[in-house]
């Protein structure tokens, strides 16, 4: 677990945090099946996870596609946005954590 967010993650934190996006109840550095989800919304069975450009590393995608399907097996879904994206592009990254929810087209 790390106690300090990278820039990124602080800027989706802040759109997650206290029930902000569409009243999905995220938390941080969330414990799941043997790993750390940076984020999650038990209710939904979804998590968010935030990769710098260590994640494009040939060792890196297979260690994320080992963990991706360990939580999919657990019936969680699991969103991987660039950290790029998230400051680039936060209400798009934002429009896809609410299609996965569920909440699409809810006022």
């Amino acid at each position: 677990m790390r106690k300090v967010m990278t820039g990124a993650e602080l800027k989706l934190w802040n759109e997650l945090r206290a029930h902000r996006l569409m009243g999905l109840g995220f938390r941080r550095q969330f414990p799941i099946a043997g790993y750390i989800a940076d984020f999650a919304c038990p209710e939904k069975k979804l998590v968010v996870e935030v990769d710098g450009s260590q994640h494009a590393d040939t060792d890196a995608v297979a260690s994320d596609e080992a963990r991706t399907s360990r939580l999919e097996e657990d019936g969680w879904t699991v969103l991987r946005f660039w950290n790029d994206d998230v400051i680039h592009d936060i209400d798009n990254v934002c429009q896809h954590i609410v299609i996965a929810a569920g909440l699409a087209g809810m006022p």
